[in-house]
């Protein structure tokens, strides 16, 4: 199967505008291919993540990992984890697991993979380099959501208390 398609927009640039703060990682870098580790050919495993910069008025966070450019009309859900407390600015590698730990309050959506937790990369062979626009959403308050809902909805109930955002787009290609 052909699966030559131009490439969507970063989905950030679709919602509304909200200020940005500073994401950075040991693990990924913006526009560079990811480490195996990261993807379901490897181990798995989030990346280390740490932001700074976000509004003093924030009142809890949110973790997102989403591939637009995964072969479907509404592309594919990797992680999700909200209602972080205000006080973290960083997660380790690994902390997107399924069986890990959260803090305290916290909240896991299932991702398109059906799990719960970080489910790595895994772009179909031969696809051209998809990105992995992983976010940090900073929120006024908590989301009100059950534990397990899925990323979409828990995205779309996000976009309500976002009032900034970082992002970083690494790129995987099997």
């Amino acid at each position: 199967m052909d699966l030559t398609r131009p490439y969507p927009p970063d989905p950030y640039s679709l919602l509304p505008r909200v200020p940005s703060f500073q994401l950075t990682s040991q693990d990924v870098t913006a526009g560079a291919p990811m480490d195996v580790r990261h993807s379901q050919d490897g181990a798995n495993v989030s990346p280390e993540l740490a932001w700074s910069g976000f509004p003093a008025t924030m009142k809890a966070f949110a973790l997102s990992c989403f591939d637009p450019d995964a072969p479907t009309p509404a592309g594919f859900w990797h992680w999700t984890v909200l209602n972080l407390p205000a006080g973290l600015t960083r997660v380790p590698r690994g902390f997107g697991a399924p069986d890990g730990a959260l803090p305290a309050g916290a909240i896991r959506a299932r991702n398109d993979g059906g799990t719960l937790g970080f489910i790595g990369a895994a772009p179909p062979p031969g696809d051209h380099a998809h990105r992995y626009v992983f976010a940090v959403h900073a929120l006024d308050g908590p989301v009100d959501v059950p534990d397990g809902i899925g990323c979409t909805p828990a995205a779309f109930m996000m976009l309500f208390r976002t009032i900034a955002r970082a992002t970083l787009a690494p790129t995987y290609r099997r």
